[in-house]
């Protein structure tokens, strides 16, 4: 590994333990989570202004509000990063409100999907991305009512953020579900990873780079495809770069995290860790597309998409985790 990267995975190391420390009553993926955004714009944590933005949403929510559950300290370490704090919550709650008004149902992901929707589109096109987010979302309820639902809330807000047409997506999830859904066990995770290859609609047969990434990883011991790994799974295979590069990268960066404090076995999970090194990778890569390495428009979407990804599997584990503490107490 490349020094600037290695000083990226130490920033982040250390911004995992500065975040931790600081909030250390809270979920541990939430505040790795926090680490990672703070590292993707290449930034030192900043604890006192992640608590900052947490006071102003617990100034501008009641106590019952969703804003104050599980993804209250990825909403505030984003708001913190945002530069305009009070502008972005209000848009944010605005959002959700209009969210909430066509059906959506309150819970940590609508918190979410209302900050990505606030934070990338315009205020005139707040209430047109919010009907398509529905009416993608409603696409996906329809052919998978089991499958679909609140966790399903952010992607949903990201393809309607996006110029796809909602038949056109829906219609491509489809085909895209029909032929990886039998390579693997978890129709949920395979749903996720759909949606991550659609909003990447300019790769050619992403089915098909899906698996071979997958059997090169696996070659290597590596395993991407099971629950909360496989829509990273998707993430890296959206980069023009070849496998090997890709697979060794992850390795690498595993291995390396492996020895910092706070990433040993009995610190993180081994897909967890996995988790973070792929999305660190997917970063290193999308810096190299915006320096003119590699010419794409997928730069940004795939920033927008790693960040929505790993909001949701943060989310998903922490509302878990409370969920299993609450019915053992």
């Amino acid at each position: 590994m490349k020094e600037p990267y290695i000083t990226r995975l130490e920033l982040f190391a250390d911004n995992a333990q500065k975040i931790k420390k600081a909030f250390a009553w809270q979920n541990a993926l939430v505040t790795r989570l926090a680490a990672l955004l703070y590292t993707a714009e290449n930034r030192i944590a900043d604890p006192e202004a992640i608590r900052a933005s947490h006071e102003l949403i617990k100034e501008n929510t009641g106590i019952f509000s969703s804003f104050r559950g599980n993804s209250a300290i990825t909403i505030a370490a984003l708001l913190s990063l945002s530069g305009e704090q009070e502008t972005r919550l209000t848009n944010t709650l605005a959002v959700h409100q209009l969210m909430k008004d066509i059906k959506f149902r309150a819970s940590d992901f609508l918190v979410v999907a209302a900050y990505q929707i606030a934070a990338h589109t315009t205020s005139d096109q707040y209430a047109l991305t919010v009907e398509r987010a529905k009416a993608f979302y409603d696409g996906m309820k329809s052919r998978h009512r089991f499958l679909t639902g609140q966790d399903d809330y952010i992607f949903a807000a990201m393809l309607g953020i996006s110029s796809i047409g909602v038949e056109r997506g829906i219609e491509r999830m489809e085909q895209l579900y029909a032929d990886l859904k039998p390579e693997f066990l978890s129709g949920n995770s395979v749903q996720a990873l759909t949606q991550v290859l659609v909003l990447g609609e300019e790769i050619p047969d992403p089915a098909a780079r899906v698996l071979a990434l997958q059997g090169a990883f696996r070659a290597r011991g590596i395993r991407l495809d099971k629950e909360y790994t496989l829509s990273s799974l998707g993430v890296l295979s959206l980069l023009p770069y070849d496998q090997e590069s890709i697979v060794n990268d992850v390795s690498e960066t595993f291995e390396y995290l492996r020895t910092r404090k706070g990433f040993g076995n009995w610190s993180i999970t081994k897909q967890e860790l996995l988790l973070l090194s792929a999305s660190l990778v997917a970063f290193k890569y999308v810096e190299d597309v915006r320096s003119g390495v590699v010419t794409t428009v997928l730069s940004t979407s795939i920033t927008n998409i790693i960040i929505a990804q790993q909001t949701a599997i943060a989310v998903a584990a922490a509302s878990s985790a409370a969920a299993a503490s609450s019915s053992s107490s």
